[in-house]
């Protein structure tokens, strides 16, 4: 194999290296939008059964003057 072969045979390597590490960063940054939503519905939904179990909690303020 000449050197203008071994050349174009390595930057094809390293080409489809970074195009794999660009998707795998795309992926976890997917995820992380994924799991940040997630939360996001889970903390809402267990505010919102705490609320149906107890609805009289938070509604009555006491003030003394």
């Amino acid at each position: 194999m000449d050197i203008a072969a071994m050349s174009i045979s390595l930057n094809q390597m390293q080409l489809k290296e970074q195009a794999s590490i660009s998707i795998m960063k795309m992926a976890m940054d997917s995820e992380q939008g994924q799991e940040d939503a997630l939360d996001k519905l889970l903390e809402t939904s267990t505010k919102a059964l705490e609320q149906s179990v107890q609805p009289h909690i938070g509604a009555n303020i006491d003030l003394h003057l």
